[in-house]
């Protein structure tokens, strides 16, 4: 299967992903949940899911274990909304590249403060 193929795959994936959790009405789901990655294998039979939760540690545990628990209508849906032969699994893991970005960007602010004062 050409790479161009899974690319597109991935994109879709990750934009009907996106769109089904914020239709999700658990109230475990945080609010700032948002899809970083989507992995499809070559397959089409796994798919990986990034997650970025933007809260505490408790917020984003609840989150995974919501999403974990509502990955079966996940799949579900997005079998009904894309064209594709095979409907892969969702394995949903926590991605912490948000988080560590705004670290970085708060380090990189405090060392602009301190060099113009």
């Amino acid at each position: 299967m050409s790479v161009n193929r899974i690319n597109r795959i991935n994109e879709e994936v990750k934009k009907e992903v996106s769109a089904i959790i914020r239709e999700l009405k658990d109230p475990r789901i945080s609010e700032m949940t948002s899809v970083v990655a989507v992995d499809v294998t070559k397959d089409m039979r796994w798919c990986k899911v990034f997650i970025s939760v933007l809260g505490d540690k408790n917020q984003q545990e609840d989150t995974i274990k919501g999403l974990k628990s509502a990955a079966g209508f996940v799949r579900r849906e997005i079998g009904s909304r894309l064209a594709l032969r095979y409907t892969p699994e969702l394995v949903f893991t926590l991605d912490h590249s948000i988080e560590h970005g705004a670290h970085i960007n708060r380090i990189l602010q405090d060392i602009q403060d301190i060099s113009e004062e």
